[in-house]
């Protein structure tokens, strides 16, 4: 059978009179953006959280949440090769106590004096619950390399906590505060606070819509549509996930998972411990839609940066609310943590997506990759 394309070519050769341009076939979607570096390959380990420091140093996390791995769970990028950070009985499996070692190393982060941060999630694959001790926000100076906060997660935490990713907010708090992101392992999301002082600690928007996953979700991964099912979904799926700081920390930025909306919240509101929910949500503002995302990221000019695992992207939000894309690659199979450097943005891949819980068509390597910025001051991030 003759296409309709086809049809008319032979209906205009008959007629001998010339026929309107076929439309353009190309999905300009396919076409590549940008230009994308492969900073470091990793067989074994699905990487997830990534810090590059000013001074070049590159930090990666490799949480064992989903899969209870006998390796490092947080190491340093040293030679090219992966070394244990701070050292490997902090971060390899060891006889220590889970409140004196890292259990499982989720989002990272620096605060603005240069410091690293990360949540330890503190969840074993394939072990119910998570042990006294082991869910903590934890701060190393990169200078000493000696940890010098540990936050043991109590009164925010849940069995079924998912502590996904965190900022830390220097402008309050006596040491600052940390926002983390409980996206859940169950279905109950929320924005966790934590004063570093003095470890106080609490949830707040736990039931607000801004944290929830959208219930009428759908997404497209590799080709499969699907559609959101609470905890039988086929995807990577939760509450509240993605989260950044404005650049002068007055402004959290935040999105569940299961979502294509941006929201945000002052920090001098949720950093108060006397706010209740109510007077909370009413500071939250709707930024407005999006793509799904996973890791969203803020450089000094208050753009954010996104993971569009959907296009195998990274987007880039401007203050007025426009986007653009950075980087489009086919080898960008669930960007993860993202972390903006310089004239740098860092991204992990470690195709969460294709690991399911009765498949794994993961493929090593997971990759380390970046892509470079414009109007941002220059610095090399190399390995040291």
């Amino acid at each position: 059978m003759k296409t309709s394309a086809s049809l008319l070519l032979t209906a205009g050769l008959l007629l001998g009179s010339a026929l309107p341009a076929l439309a353009e076939t190309v999905d300009r979607s396919d076409i590549p953006i940008g230009s994308l570096d492969e900073v470091a390959a990793f067989q074994g380990l699905g990487p997830s959280g990534i810090v590059v420091t000013p001074s070049g140093r590159t930090f990666v996390g490799f949480p064992r949440h989903a899969i209870n791995h006998t390796g490092m769970t947080l190491g340093e990028l040293v030679g090219g090769k992966l070394v244990p950070y701070p050292d490997a009985a902090t971060s390899l499996p060891s006889d220590r106590s889970d409140a004196q070692k890292l259990i499982s190393v989720h989002g990272m982060t620096t605060d603005t004096q240069g410091r690293l941060w990360l949540i330890d999630d503190g969840k074993r694959g394939g072990i119910d619950g998570i042990k006294p001790g082991a869910a903590k926000v934890v701060g190393i100076d990169p200078q000493t390399n000696k940890v010098f906060a540990s936050v043991v997660l109590k009164d925010a935490l849940r069995q079924d906590s998912h502590m996904n990713d965190l900022r830390i907010d220097l402008t309050h708090g006596a040491q600052g505060t940390a926002y983390v992101a409980d996206s859940s392992f169950g279905e109950a999301p929320a924005i966790v606070v934590v004063d570093l002082a003095t470890g106080h600690q609490r949830r707040v928007l736990s039931k607000d819509p801004s944290v929830l996953p959208q219930q009428d979700f759908v997404t497209q991964l590799d080709g499969v549509p699907m559609r959101y099912q609470g905890k039988a979904s086929a995807f990577p799926h939760g509450g509240v996930d993605s989260i950044t700081l404005s650049a002068d920390s007055s402004r959290l930025y935040y999105s569940p998972l299961t979502s294509r909306h941006l929201w945000s919240i002052p920090t001098g509101a949720l950093a108060n411990f006397d706010y209740s929910d109510k007077q909370l949500a009413a500071q939250i503002r709707d930024e407005g839609e999006k793509v799904m995302t996973d890791g969203i990221a803020t450089d000094a000019q208050d753009r954010i940066y996104l993971t569009d695992s959907e296009h195998r992207q990274i987007l880039r939000r401007w203050p007025d609310g426009h986007f653009d894309v950075v980087l489009r690659d086919p080898r960008l199979v669930w960007p993860d943590g993202i972390f903006v450097a310089g004239n740098q943005v860092y991204v992990t891949l470690g195709q969460w997506d294709r690991l399911g819980q009765h498949s794994d068509t993961r493929k090593p390597p997971y990759l380390l990759i970046r892509t470079p910025i414009d109007g941002t001051p220059v610095y090399d991030a190399q390995p040291h």
